[in-house]
């Protein structure tokens, strides 16, 4: 009997802030239609990642990969830094 690998989210967004040590938060955008209105409207959603080696910066588009649940706000990691940001 063979197992199965779980279906795990990856998302991809922009880091807004380092919320302390090995902690990273990241704002997701998503363009949604607006069920009234029929117009494209932004959603945003921040999202604190798991970042084990302090690698990432403000500024930066990274991708993300769910986990189980580090601590009570934290349930993804760090998979891949996409393009450098520029901290200001």
């Amino acid at each position: 009997m063979s197992e199965k690998q779980a279906h795990k989210r990856v998302i991809q967004g922009r880091i807004v802030s380092k919320a302390g040590d090995k902690s990273v938060v990241m704002l997701v955008e998503r363009k949604v239609v607006h069920p009234k209105y029929r117009k494209i409207v932004k959603r945003f959603k921040k999202y604190t990642i798991h970042d084990e080696q302090n690698t990432t910066k403000v500024g930066d588009v990274i991708s993300a990969i769910e986990c189980k649940p580090i601590s009570k706000r934290k349930a993804f990691t760090l998979k891949e830094i996409i393009t450098k940001g520029v901290e200001l």
